[in-house]
């Protein structure tokens, strides 16, 4: 009896998702590009992460040849450092602006595919109050 009902249950729901999954529409012009540019948006995001890290890290080492140079009363080493912590801040800030142009990106893709998403909705209550 009990694997009857769960062969019945299967079944049932088998037939539940298949009918709502037919009657799921092409997304939009609009939707696809918000997509697009969300997915773009969310690659450059993580790209800017690593160079942000990238920044930093290079920051942090030449400020410890920087202090090297200091303690070993080497000026070469020192300005080598310097120069290095100064590129790692640029390459770091440069990053940060980076990420922030993507969320922007990522942020414009949302509101598209809002926008493709609420026009099908319109598209589809016009078309049903046509057909009343």
């Amino acid at each position: 009896m009990v694997r009857s009902f769960m062969r019945a249950a299967m079944l049932f729901a088998a037939v539940a998702l298949s009918t709502s999954a037919a009657r799921a529409e092409a997304p939009s012009p609009a939707e696809t590009a918000g997509n697009k540019m969300e997915k773009k948006g969310n690659a450059e995001e993580k790209a800017a992460d690593a160079e942000k890290a990238k920044g930093a890290r290079m920051e942090k080492e030449g400020k410890a040849e920087e202090d090297a140079g200091k303690k070993n009363k080497n000026p070469t080493e020192e300005a080598a450092g310097k120069s290095r912590k100064k590129k790692g801040h640029a390459i770091e800030k440069e990053g940060e602006a980076r990420g922030d142009a993507a969320e922007q990106m990522e942020k414009s893709g949302n509101k598209a595919e809002k926008a493709g998403v609420d026009a099908r909705k319109d598209a589809a209550k016009a078309k049903a109050d046509a057909t009343k």
